[in-house]
C-alpha cells in the first residue's frame, strides 16, 4: 500500500498562509487609515471650536435657531462631531434637559463612536488572528521537514530541501508577529485619540448646551408670565 503524500496539501495550505497574512495586512493598514483619518475629520480642533462656539452663541443670544443651523451646515463644520450633535440639540431644544443630555450621549455612541469602534475591533482580531497564521505555516513547515527526514534514507532528500521548509515554519512566525506589533501600537494610538475626540466633544458641547437650557428657560419664564 503506497503512503499518501502530503507534499501537495502542505503546499496548498503555505499559499493560504501567505494569502491570509496578506489580506490581514492590506485590511490592518487599511483600518488604521480609515480610523485616523475619520478621528481627524470629527475632531473640532480648540481653534476651530472656539470660533464656532463664538459664532452659535452670537446666534443663540438673539435667538436665532435658523441662524445656527445654517453655521453648522457651512463646509468648515458640517462634519465635525460637536456640529452634529449642537444641531441635534437644537432641533430637540424644546426637550427637558435631562432627555436632551441623553439623546445626545445615544447619537454621539451610535453615529460617530459605533462605527469607530466596529474599526477598531478589526484591527484587534487581525492582531490575534495574524500571530495565529504564522504559528499554522510554522507547524506547516515542520510537518513538511520531519515528513522528508521520515523518508529521507528512501529518496535520499537533501539538506537544503529540509533547511527551505525549516525556513518557511520560522518565516512565517516571523511574519505574522511583524503584523501583530505594528497594530497592536497603531490600535493603542487609535484609543487614546478616540478618548480625546470624546473629551473634547464633551467639553466643546457641555457649554453650548448650559447656554441653550438658560434661553430655553428664559422662554419659558417669559411666556408663562
Amino acid at each position: 500500500m503506497s503512503e499518501f503524500d502530503l507534499g501537495p496539501v502542505l503546499d496548498v495550505f503555505g499559499f493560504c498562509i501567505y494569502v491570509g497574512m496578506a489580506l490581514s495586512t492590506l485590511y490592518g493598514g487599511y483600518c488604521v487609515i480609515f480610523l485616523m483619518r475619520r478621528i481627524r475629520q470629527k475632531r473640532l480642533l480648540p481653534g476651530a471650536a472656539q470660533l464656532f462656539l463664538d459664532e452659535i452663541g452670537s446666534e443663540l443670544e438673539k435667538r436665532d435657531f435658523d441662524g445656527i443651523t445654517e453655521i453648522c451646515d457651512s463646509p468648515d463644520y458640517w462634519n465635525k462631531a460637536t456640529v452634529q450633535l449642537v444641531m441635534v440639540a437644537v432641533d430637540n431644544r424644546r426637550r427637558p434637559p435631562a432627555k436632551l443630555r441623553k439623546l445626545l450621549a445615544e447619537r454621539f455612541e451610535r453615529e460617530i463612536l459605533a462605527d469607530l469602534e466596529y474599526r477598531t475591533s478589526w484591527i484587534a482580531t487581525i492582531v490575534k488572528a495574524a500571530p495565529m497564521l504564522g504559528l499554522l505555516g510554522t507547524v506547516v513547515g515542520m510537518i513538511r521537514a520531519f515528513s522528508k527526514i521520515a523518508s529521507m534514507q528512501k529518496s535520499g532528500t537533501d539538506a537544503k530541501v529540509l533547511a527551505d521548509d525549516i525556513s518557511f515554519a520560522l518565516f512565517t512566525t516571523a511574519m505574522g508577529l511583524s503584523i501583530a506589533i505594528p497594530l497592536v501600537l497603531a490600535g493603542a494610538i487609535i484609543s487614546v485619540r478616540i478618548g480625546k475626540l470624546q473629551d473634547s466633544v464633551q467639553e466643546q458641547l457641555g457649554g453650548f448646551l448650559e447656554d441653550l437650557e438658560g434661553v430655553m428657560a428664559d422662554d419659558i419664564g417669559g411666556q408663562s408670565q
